[in-house]
């Protein structure tokens, strides 16, 4: 109430907010309020719940290797003979792990992979408001309205915001980090210095986040620290006034990729192991290369990188072929974009485009999806990275289109909305008709590892409880998964010491070997013989025999008696 109303009685005329949304044109760009964002993670909500009932009830939180190897990794924080950070990994990033660790130490959630569908699922929400946010920044509501329920109902998405793979939080931190981008660089040229700061720093602790989730982060975070530099350093009155604010969120944006870099220095003795280690990409990509055989596709050549990498986008974003027509109209878009100067700061979705274009060509990251040769499946989750640009962008071409014909066209105009929903729906229903891309590479890969899997865990079942285990997990640590197995009851290579001492002579240290063919443990198994009793072999289709043995000087050994 003004001081005018409080003399005269009166209560003040001013609008309230909800009034304000009321009343506000429908064709004007403008910022979304709490309260219209509400129901969109509502939505966002029921949708993810719906899809996390459907996938766990047709058994697909665990079809891909890597997200039980995610669990595993989180498991193992607490529960491994020498618990703590250590046991956070080098090459894949901590904060998915740490995120999972209050869930996945529930036996039966980490067993039927829910450990890891809780994080995603709050925050393919929490990316989903954003998304809305950020469009309602950049075209007008309705069309904002309609981009975000193409985003949300995205079915690759809708499956991997039920599983433990890190693209829900990767995408829901890069649309926050962008929409915080672009209200940052809003409030810079407006002259809200209290809003540059808690932005400014907000930011600094979402590059944090992202570095220590994808490497795609890093990047985000370089070109996001240099927007800002680059528009504050066009505002001098404004830096003035931020200096503090800016000076910790340049502290965080440093800060969090050093980290990375001294702990692998720390347990791993090289910071660069993650990119050169045993476990890195080009060590996986050697390891899994046939002898003699040539580089894939894309190898050194980022022509090729920019086809397979742009075509699974599309084959990821959109069903059949619509996937080229979302291509054109979202670059469409770009160009619409740039030359209206419409928030600028928004084209940082189109980060992972480079990047992953020079991943596939020297960082021998390889992508492989059926539209292409080899016509297979590998890596297509990838893709999910441009769905934001795609999307946005694509929406922003057509909120253009609308503008130019509504004079001399307005039927058109007018059905341009309603179609679009038609086309949405129809889109992804199509999608889940054909089984959605990364929804399929899953169903493809595990079709070998899951069977196996399950014969080693019946026969690690069979061993008393409290066996200490001798087993090279990184493969297979599903087995264990699927056993019920806690891991501090394993020797594996998670951890170093006791590992690499059981390997030296295995019958000593461990009730029970398992070998499986071509690992370190069947390495010393050959080496160092001795005393260990073959109880059985383990052979499944597609994936290399498993023996098992028994130790018979174990409980000798361990009670420090000769044998």
């Amino acid at each position: 109430m003004t001081s005018r109303a409080r003399r005269t009685g009166r209560r003040s005329s001013a609008p309230a907010p909800a009034e304000i949304v009321a009343n506000a044109d429908p064709n004007v760009v403008r910022p979304a309020t709490r309260a219209e964002t509400f129901p969109i993670a509502l939505f966002a909500v029921l949708l993810s719940f719906l899809a996390l009932i459907i996938c766990y009830l047709r058994g697909y939180l665990l079809l891909y290797g890597d997200a039980v190897a995610h669990l595993g990794i989180a498991r193992r924080i607490l529960d491994s003979r020498n618990p703590g950070w250590a046991q956070l990994g080098g090459v894949w990033l901590p904060l998915p792990h740490l995120l999972m660790v209050p869930f996945v130490q529930k036996m039966m959630w980490w067993q039927n992979g829910l450990a890891g569908a809780w994080p995603s699922l709050l925050f393919y929400v929490a990316g989903v408001a954003g998304f809305y946010r950020l469009a309602r920044r950049v075209v007008v509501p309705r069309w904002a309205f309609a981009a975000t329920v193409f985003y949300g109902l995205n079915p690759n998405l809708l499956y991997l915001a039920t599983t433990a793979m890190t693209e829900p939080l990767f995408l829901a931190l890069f649309i926050w980090l962008t929409l915080l981008t672009v209200e940052c660089v809003a409030a810079i040229r407006s002259g809200a210095h209290a809003a540059v700061a808690r932005r400014l720093v907000g930011l600094g602790l979402l590059i944090v986040a992202a570095v220590y989730t994808r490497y795609d982060g890093w990047i985000a975070g370089a070109v996001v620290w240099c927007v800002l530099t680059w528009e504050l350093a066009r505002h001098r009155s404004i830096w003035a006034r931020v200096r503090p604010a800016f000076v910790v969120f340049t502290l965080l944006a440093v800060a969090a990729p050093l980290g990375w870099l001294a702990y692998n220095q720390h347990f791993y003795h090289d910071p660069l192991d993650f990119m050169r280690g045993p476990y890195s990409a080009s060590a996986i990509e050697k390891k899994t290369s046939p002898p003699g055989s040539k580089h894939y596709r894309g190898w050194h050549n980022p022509g090729w990188a920019l086809l397979f990498y742009m075509r699974t986008a599309q084959v990821d974003a959109a069903a059949w072929e619509i996937g080229f027509a979302l291509m054109v109209a979202a670059l469409a878009g770009l160009v619409v974009a740039i030359r209206r100067r419409m928030q600028l700061a928004a084209t940082l979705l189109w980060m992972p485009l480079p990047f992953y274009i020079y991943s596939i060509a020297y960082g021998s990251v390889p992508i492989f999806i059926p539209q292409l040769y080899p016509h297979s499946f590998y890596n297509s989750r990838y893709g999910m990275e441009m769905l934001p640009a795609l999307t946005l962008f694509c929406f922003v071409a057509i909120a253009a289109f609308e503008d130019r014909i509504r004079a001399s066209k307005p039927l058109v105009a007018k059905l341009m909305e309603p179609a679009a929903f038609l086309l949405i729906v129809a889109n992804a229903i199509a999608m889940v008709y054909f089984v959605p891309l990364v929804l399929k590479e899953g169903i493809v890969n595990a079709t070998t590892r899951v069977p196996f899997e399950a014969v080693v865990a019946r026969e690690l079942q069979s061993f008393p409880v409290g066996s200490p285990i001798l087993m090279y997990t990184s493969d297979h640590i599903g087995a264990i998964q699927q056993a019920g197995i806690p891991l501090k009851q394993m020797l594996s290579e998670g951890d170093y010491d006791s590992f690499h001492q059981a390997l030296s002579a295995p019958a000593n240290y461990a009730a029970y070997v398992v070998a499986i063919a071509g690992d370190p443990v069947s390495a010393a198994v050959a080496s160092h013989p001795a005393n260990l009793t073959e109880l059985t072999v383990l052979c499944s289709t597609g994936q290399p025999c498993a023996r098992v043995y028994q130790s018979n000087v174990y409980k000798v050994f361990s009670l420090g008696l000769r044998p």
